[in-house]
């Protein structure tokens, strides 16, 4: 068995520990324990699960692995506290605020010889699976994807930080992008925002991404990418799934903890993301939004 600590119990803290507790038969996931969480709050219990500190999780040897379920701007710092003391991470994207941060905690995990996983649920969605199916073999001529929602909480970074898993989308559908412009617009008064970035596909196809937050605004996702014969401007309705997204990603971090996922895998999904990361930064240079 291999113990867990779940840091941060919001909504996906509490449903990391949930999962834990009641995992999927027949898979890698039944060998994970959570052993604690850690919160700012003091709350001594959380489904039956104990409280501890930070300084414990990471000096107790039956304490294999941690889950960072914080803000964003905290997630480098946990990464890396874990990271050096040798214990596996998985972290919800994105996990640092930089592109260099993320190398550089890469780097360390290769070097202590552990996992270190970033959290990508929405590429595990029904839906966007079904767009994926739609999309396969198409020759892309222009495209766009437009999501806003409500206002951020502070600590959740840049739009094309706290946005990322919109641009992870756009690169496991098109491939490797960059970006050739970008702009901010922001209201502080109305609490508005609104980042425009454009971005190229590898032969130079033109795609429009655009990350809109503002207080009631309501969750809207819209597409519009135009084929060669063919135009999908809807995302593809698609029937609920039966294991939850978040099971769905346990049971793949648990299986690279066993020694399941291919070495080629694991470098597709470091590369990915690394990438997607790096476009941010370059988004927010050109935004020039420190």
């Amino acid at each position: 068995m291999l113990g867990a600590v779940v840091v941060g119990v919001g909504t996906a803290g509490a449903v990391r520990i949930r999962d834990m507790l009641t995992p999927l038969a027949g898979n890698a996931a039944e060998k994970l324990t959570v052993q604690g969480f850690i919160s700012r709050r003091k709350l001594d219990a959380h489904q039956d699960v104990k409280q501890i500190s930070a300084e414990e999780a990471v000096s107790r040897e039956d304490i294999h692995a941690a889950f960072i379920c914080t803000e964003n701007d905290s997630h480098e710092d946990f990464v890396r506290m874990f990271l050096q003391a040798g214990k596996h991470v998985c972290v919800e994207y994105p996990m640092a605020l930089s592109y260099q941060a993320a190398v550089q905690l890469w780097d360390l995990a290769q070097k202590k010889g552990v996992v270190l996983h970033e959290e990508h649920i929405e590429l595990l969605t029904e839906d966007y699976k079904q767009l994926k199916k739609e999309v396969e073999g198409k020759t892309l001529l222009e495209g766009s994807l437009h999501f806003a929602g409500g206002a951020l909480k502070p600590g959740f970074g840049f739009l094309a930080f706290s946005g990322i898993a919109r641009l992870s989308w756009l690169v496991d559908l098109f491939g490797e992008l960059s970006v050739s412009a970008a702009t901010f617009e922001e209201d502080a008064e109305q609490g508005y925002s609104k980042m425009t970035a454009q971005l190229l596909t590898s032969d130079s196809k033109p795609l429009t991404w655009i990350e809109e937050r503002q207080a009631g605004l309501p969750r809207t996702k819209k597409i519009n990418f135009v084929f060669d014969g063919f135009t999908l401007t809807q995302i593809p309705p698609a029937p609920r799934g039966t294991v939850g997204l978040f099971m769905q990603d346990l049971i793949h971090f648990s299986a690279k903890l066993s020694g399941q996922v291919s070495t080629e895998e694991l470098d597709r999904e470091r590369v990915r993301i690394l990438h997607c990361l790096g476009l941010a930064q370059k988004i927010q240079e050109l935004c020039k939004v420190k």
